[in-house]
């Protein structure tokens, strides 16, 4: 397994930047966010220029990629368009790994089902693969229906988030169903009532999650997703993280 963190972490700051800043906190290996809005990259940017996305996205400072995730507001075949030019970044800089949010609540299953289909077809074609991520108020909070999801369509996976299974309006949910299909990992720390906390203030048991992976031979990212938050030292949480994570491989 391999400890990363995402450009999520430093959402604010321009992306070379991230890269030090990272690079700064020991880190050796970096997950990058692309998405709408984003001061980092954005989907319409990948699409418009594909070679200075690559650029950016290789300027890492020595850092392997270990993911992208990957949000598109746009809709219709510009949404496909989009997501292709992605692809195409991922194989170029040589990364496998896609994630991409579930459908909102409320969305009908077989719309969803051939969304995600249709993800999968063109990744494939780049040689990437494809997994939603577990996240409250989208279909892929329900660890049920990620399995359900997972099992039509083939080849797609899920970017595991415990945190969105221990922080839910309706209590916590088990997701041990959920390693076999686990292609990516987002972690931080989380109790039953806030979704970010200080390390070791929270419920995430990160030495079974280690042993359910290995128990599966994952072999992927464990991404670090901690934004700035109240009270608590920033870099020093994802240090902590980060020491805590590798201490267990």
């Amino acid at each position: 397994m391999i400890v990363s963190a995402s450009t999520d972490c430093f959402e604010d700051m321009p992306l070379l930047d991230v890269y030090e800043r990272l690079t700064d906190l020991e880190f050796s290996n970096v997950e990058i966010a692309i998405r709408d809005g984003s001061i980092h990259l954005t989907p319409e940017q990948v699409l418009a220029d594909e070679e200075k996305a690559i650029a950016i996205c290789r300027d890492t400072h020595r850092m392997g990629i270990t993911g992208y995730t990957v949000e598109i507001g746009a809709t219709g075949e510009a949404h496909y368009d989009q997501f292709a030019a992605c692809c195409r970044l991922a194989k170029a800089t040589k990364v496998a790994s896609l994630t991409v949010p579930s459908a909102e609540l409320g969305t009908p299953f077989n719309e969803e089902v051939e969304h995600l289909r249709r993800l999968v077809a063109i990744a494939t074609m780049e040689s990437a693969v494809v997994s939603i991520r577990s996240q409250v108020g989208r279909l892929s909070e329900d660890p049920d229906t990620v399995v359900v999801l997972c099992d039509n369509v083939k080849g797609l996976g899920v970017t595991l988030d415990p945190s969105h299974y221990v922080c839910q309006p309706n209590g916590s949910r088990n997701y041990d169903k959920l390693y076999k299909y686990t292609y990516n990992v987002h972690l931080r720390d989380t109790s039953k009532d806030e979704l970010l906390v200080r390390v070791g203030q929270g419920e995430i048991d990160y030495g079974k999650l280690i042993n359910m992976l290995n128990r599966v031979n994952y072999d992927r990212g464990l991404c670090i997703q901690i934004q700035p938050f109240k009270d608590a030292d920033h870099t020093a949480e994802l240090r902590k993280l980060r020491l805590l994570l590798e201490s267990l491989l």
